[in-house]
């Protein structure tokens, strides 16, 4: 029983000794929260006064660098989507270069005011493999390879996509439609794609001429049945069978001809310009915004120069003594 009793007592003892840390931790607490008040209670007009500074500071400088933001769809026909690239990479090097006397050369309105250009695809994958077995076979090649979402944006596959978004970044308003004009003349300006433009639309006015020749064909020949006076089954049954081949053939021959038109639309530029939106602001992040930043920056700076000081204080007071 005598060996157990000093266990105990050592054991009461530590609690006892934990238990008055907690309570003094927590006093200490709750004396640094009183502290901090009665610091906010003497210094209160001042933190008021550096806080709407700050905040007056930040929202001037937030609302004179605000960011525009441009957008132009374009779709690259013709093969053309490694040169649309190149003509964007090379046009935003001598922007960043600031070469005045290129930028003029490319006839770009407002050209002064563009801070920033980039293209990237507007991913789809469901049109670019539709119908495209080829397509199809290169995204599983490639997604064994890796995960399907980095086959999806590889620069191999990200660049057949149909439609590109052309953005640019600007501190002032662009002009919606002189700037879609000028980069879209700059961007057309190659001799080589025109020529295979001008090629590739005489090819299909002349595939829609042959399948207009060729729906007139049967046409004729359609009347001249429906003309003749069927004497026995078995020649209606034969010219009956003909019949339906030949309203196949036309039903496919006018479809192709709808979508030949389509394309005669959609191909009568080199790059082609979808769509656009112009002078959207381009949204900050919260914690990037000045009138934010600012007011906390000098709350911030405030005390720490005040920390300094008692510090400074504390530490002449200790070396003189």
């Amino acid at each position: 029983m005598s060996s157990n009793t000093p266990n105990n007592n050592d054991q009461e003892i530590d609690l006892r000794q934990v238990s008055q840390k907690m309570g003094q931790a927590y006093e200490n607490f709750l004396s640094w929260i009183f502290r901090g008040f009665l610091f906010v209670k003497r210094n209160l007009i001042v933190l008021i006064v550096l806080f709407v500074i700050g905040a007056g500071i930040g929202c001037y400088l937030d609302k004179s660098n605000k960011v525009y933001e441009s957008k132009i769809v374009v779709t690259a026909n013709f093969g053309s989507v490694d040169y649309l690239y190149s003509k964007i990479e090379l046009l935003k090097s001598k922007i960043f270069q600031g070469d005045l006397q290129y930028l003029e050369s490319t006839g770009i309105n407002d050209f002064k005011k563009i801070g920033f250009i980039k293209i990237e695809p507007i991913i789809d994958i469901y049109p670019f493999i539709n119908n495209n077995p080829q397509n199809f076979e290169l995204v599983k090649i490639l997604g064994e390879e890796g995960s399907l979402e980095d086959a999806i944006k590889n620069n191999i596959t990200s660049k057949n996509y149909p439609y590109h978004t052309i953005t640019f970044l600007s501190p002032k308003k662009l002009n919606e439609e002189s700037t879609v004009k000028s980069v879209m003349r700059y961007l057309n300006d190659s001799d080589f794609y025109l020529k295979v433009k001008m090629e590739s639309n005489k090819n299909i006015l002349q595939k829609i001429k042959g399948n207009d020749t060729i729906i007139a064909q049967i046409d004729r020949i359609l009347n001249s049945i429906s003309q003749k006076k069927l004497n026995t089954n078995l020649v209606y049954n034969n010219e009956n069978n003909q019949l339906s081949d030949l309203i196949k053939t036309k039903e496919s021959l006018i479809q192709a001809q709808a979508n030949l038109k389509i394309d005669l639309i959609n191909l009568d530029e080199v790059i082609k310009e979808s769509s656009y939106t112009f002078n959207s602001v381009d949204n900050i992040e919260l914690l990037q915004r000045n009138s934010i930043i600012l007011p906390l920056l000098f709350l911030g700076l405030y005390l720490l120069s005040i920390g300094i000081t008692r510090f400074y204080k504390s530490q002449i007071k200790r070396l003189v003594a």
